[in-house]
Order: structure tokens, then sequence, then C-alpha cells
């Protein structure tokens, strides 16, 4: 195969949805065997929408895409396959119930019965080539995050996949997993096949890619070799001008106690342990950070702060500034704010949780302040001000206040409710992966917003996937592993691997409280 023939060649790619958004704008670009490329661009920018049509789940309007040279036309991802494209998406798509080998064979039409013994040989054999870590017989619901994902790579390597399209592959992984994840590629780049990864963690982008393409606004704004490039340079493009990339981290001044908690036990409604015995202590004026792999009580742990999740056992405690204590165990969200204590919390489900997908910016924004009102009317225009302030100082990218939330992008939605709590004024602002999905120019606006709360002297609960922002922005880490205190650890004296090495194993070290 002619090695200067592209891949993948996209010409004049346009797509855009229900009339009126353009989501790629005349794309072109190529994507050649042998290398790794990194698809950036901000939130709305296309990335996912080009990658989708590339996947045979979206159809463009106009355009043509040519495989190897020639044009085809990617009507399903069966199709898709059938060109050798696989894409691997950020919300994994398995049945729990099944083992690996189940579900990666799952949908594949053979002649005569399966052989689940064959099917498994050779799953091993993919994994012995490229270095994955899974066994063809554990069943989903055993499975770490990076075996899920582990397992929906060898999924679409199974189908003879040799055109890959990764989105946000590391969003959930530790940096020792990720290091793990990127070793595979590398051998798969080695092995001559097309790479592309979609992802806003730009020191990954420069460890791994050999060229980084580029789109803002659904434009092609153009790519560059990776080498030749750096991470200050990689935003300004995607931007359209030039960003601060810097995390402040103001020392804390005259830090109190503001939340104590002893002792926590905490059971899912199977009755699962999700916290076992957690005690720590959240400080005005200071960002205590929470670090722990996928699933280690993050969520549990803030829910059950915020009144949203049950408590089996231990004590929640809201110290006030004259040094009145207030137990919040057993109290509503409600009676938690009738305290008067201001808990703000951005869930993890933003859309599930969080926000109402049918309702408009002003109406969520009204989800925070109906009950203020002394009318039997509810007051719509100090809401719709909040929203008008949130859609400017976050950029959010709406046609306007009376737009449905669901309309938005992922990214978008995120800034609403991140503003929205924070416009509340809160004395304690709980945050779960407050930039998870969000680019590099947003991240960089919620973490300045995140580090005002904590001059005002908010303590902030901050639960973070990236530990490199993990380390800059907090003051202190909380290691959760398997619902169990790890360590806590001094944010300026730590280390992203000591962090990452304390996420999968107990008996970690600890700072002074």
């Amino acid at each position: 195969m002619d090695k200067n023939v592209a891949a993948v060649s996209m010409r004049g790619v346009t797509k855009t949805f229900g009339g009126n958004v353009i989501a790629n704008d005349n794309v072109s670009l190529d994507i050649y065997r042998g290398e790794i490329a990194a698809l950036l661009g901000e939130n709305g920018s296309g990335k996912t929408t080009l990658m989708n049509m590339l996947a045979g789940i979206y159809y463009p309007d106009s355009g043509k895409i040519f495989i190897d040279g020639r044009e085809v036309v990617i009507r399903s991802p069966k199709d898709a396959f059938a060109l050798g494209i696989g894409m691997i998406h950020q919300h994994f798509k398995l049945v729990d119930v099944l083992t690996a080998t189940e579900n990666i064979v799952l949908g594949l039409k053979e002649e005569g019965r399966l052989d689940l013994k064959a099917a498994a040989q050779r799953i091993q054999d993919i994994c012995e080539k490229y270095g994955f870590d899974l066994d063809p017989q554990q069943k989903v619901y055993d499975m770490s995050v990076s075996q899920k994902q582990t397992t929906e790579i060898i999924k679409v390597l199974y189908r003879n996949a040799d055109i890959l399209i990764l989105d946000e592959p590391t969003a959930v992984l530790t940096p020792q997993e990720t290091d793990k994840l990127f070793d595979v590629l590398r051998n798969m780049k080695k092995d001559g096949k097309a790479i592309v990864i979609i992802t806003h963690k730009l020191h990954e982008v420069k460890s791994l890619s050999d060229r980084v393409v580029i789109l803002r606004g659904g434009k092609f704004i153009g790519d560059v070799p990776t080498a030749e490039t750096t991470t200050q340079q990689m935003t300004d493009m995607m931007v359209g001008h030039s960003v601060a990339l810097n995390i402040d981290r103001p020392e804390p001044v005259n830090p109190k106690a503001r939340i104590l908690v002893k002792g926590l036990t905490v059971k899912s409604s199977d009755g699962i342990l999700k916290l076992d015995d957690v005690s720590f202590t959240a400080r005005s004026g200071e960002i205590l950070g929470v670090a722990g792999i996928s699933g280690s009580g993050q969520r549990e742990l803030l829910e059950a702060i915020a009144g949203l999740q049950k408590v089996k056992k231990g004590s929640i405690k809201y110290i006030a500034d004259d040094g009145k204590e207030s137990e919040l165990v057993g109290m509503s969200p409600l009676d938690i704010t009738n305290l008067g204590v201001a808990l703000s919390f951005v869930p993890e489900d933003r859309l599930g949780m969080g926000l109402v997908g049918n309702m408009n910016l002003t109406d969520n924004m009204m989800l925070r302040t109906f009950r203020r009102g002394k009318s039997l009317f509810t007051d719509r225009k100090v809401p719709r001000d909040i929203a008008q302030d949130v859609v400017e100082e976050l950029e959010v990218n709406t046609p306007g206040l009376d737009t449905p939330v669901r309309r938005l992008s992922g990214g978008n939605v995120q800034k609403i409710l991140v503003g929205r709590e924070i416009a509340s004024a809160p004395t304690v602002l709980l945050t779960a992966y407050a930039v998870r999905g969000l680019d590099i120019n947003s991240s960089y606006t919620i973490y300045d917003l995140i580090n005002k709360q904590k001059e005002q002297g908010v303590a902030v609960v901050y639960v973070g996937e990236d530990l490199d922002v993990l380390l800059e922005l907090s003051d202190r880490i909380l290691v959760l592993c398997g619902g169990k205190v790890s360590a806590m650890l001094d944010a300026r004296k730590t280390t992203k691997n000591e962090v990452g090495l304390m996420m999968t194993s107990l008996g970690g070290r600890e700072t002074d409280e």
C-alpha cells in the first residue's frame, strides 16, 4: 500500500443540524497510516461530529470521503467497519452481564455455530500482539474502567479495523493506565494503523501524537507536526487569540474548619459499600481536591454532604463562622439550605441530575431561586439576569436564553451548570468533574472562578480526573481507593505518580490535617 496515499481523505465535508447550526463547514483533512493524529478544538468546534461521519453515525450534507484514494459512501457503522474504520466512544457500549469475549463478538455474523473458544483465542492473540491486558472470560461488571475501554478497542480490532478513532480516551484513566494505553497505541502505530485521538489534554497530545489537526468554529484551521508546536501555540490556534495557560494557587487566608466528616459509611441501594469509614476536614478559603479512579466513592461523598445520599453511619458537621456546629446527616437538601448552609453541588450527571433538558436557560436558573420569592408568582427577572451573566462570563455558545438546554453541546451545558451553582454564592462549593468535556479555554475560565470562590472564603471540594490540574489547583488532596481514604496529601509537595499509586493502593502516607 502506498504510504503517500492518505488512509482517509475528507474533502469539503459539511454537516448542519436543524437547518441553522453548522457543525462542520467545508472541512478537508487527511489521516495517514503509521501515525497518531490528535484532533483538537474548543467545545462545539465539530471534532466529534466530523469523526462520527467517518464512523457512519452521521451522514454529511455535502463533501466527499476517500479511503486509500477511493471515494466511498459511509451510511452506517456497518459500512465503516467494512472499510476498516472503528470508533471507540467516550461512553462504552457494553453489556454488563456478558464476558469480554461475548461483548466483542456480539452482533457479528459468522458462518456455522459461534465458537467462543476460538474467539477467546483470537482475542488473546490480539492482546499479545499489541500489549493489552485483558481476560477474555471476565464479566464486564467485574472490570475496571481501563479494562472496559480495552474491550471496546479490541472489539474494533477483532473486526479488522486499521483506522481507529478514540474520543477522549484518557478521560477516566489513572496516569499509570494512561501510560499503558499510550504504549498500546504506539504498538498499533508501528503496525501501520491510522489512529485519531480527540482530546482536550494538551500534555498528552505532546507526548503521544505525531501531528495535530485543529478545528475552530466547525472549520479546518490547519495541521502541524506535534514536535514543531507548543501547548500555547495549539491553544491560540484553537481559540483564535492568545490565552493565558496558568492556574494561580493563592495561599489560603485564615482557613477554618467548615465541613467536618467523621467515620462516614455509605452503602448503595443494593447493599454495596461505597464509602468505608471516611474522615476529613474541608476548610474555608481552601480547595480540597479529591482523587480516585472512577467508582471509588467520589460521587457518593459529595452527595452525602449535599443531603442527596443516605448515610449508614458517621457524621457530617457544618461549622459556622461563630463556631456553631450543625449535623447534616439525616437532613434533606432543603433542610440544609434552611439552616443557612449554602451547599452548591455540580453533579457528575449534569443532565440527569443537574439540569432539565427540555427547559431553557432561564428556567434552569430558576430551579435555584424559585423558593426565594414571597409572591404567589415566580420571579423570572432574577434568574434571567443570572442566565445572561453566565452566558457572557463563560462564553456559552447558545442561540439565546430561551433555547432548551438539551439543544446545546455537552460543554456548554456544563458551563451553565457550573455558572448557576457558583452564582448562588455558596459557603461550601462541591464540584464533581466541573470541567469534564470542556475545552482548554473554558476549563481555565472555570478554574479562575473556583479560585475566586476560594479567595472569598468558600470551602471548595473539587473532584477532578485530570491529575495535572488537581495538583496545580488544590491545596490538599484527599485520595480515595475503593471507598476508603488512601491518603491526605499536600498538593504543593506531592507528585502525579504518587497520587496515581495512592489511587490504586490503600495505606498511603498522610500529611497533617
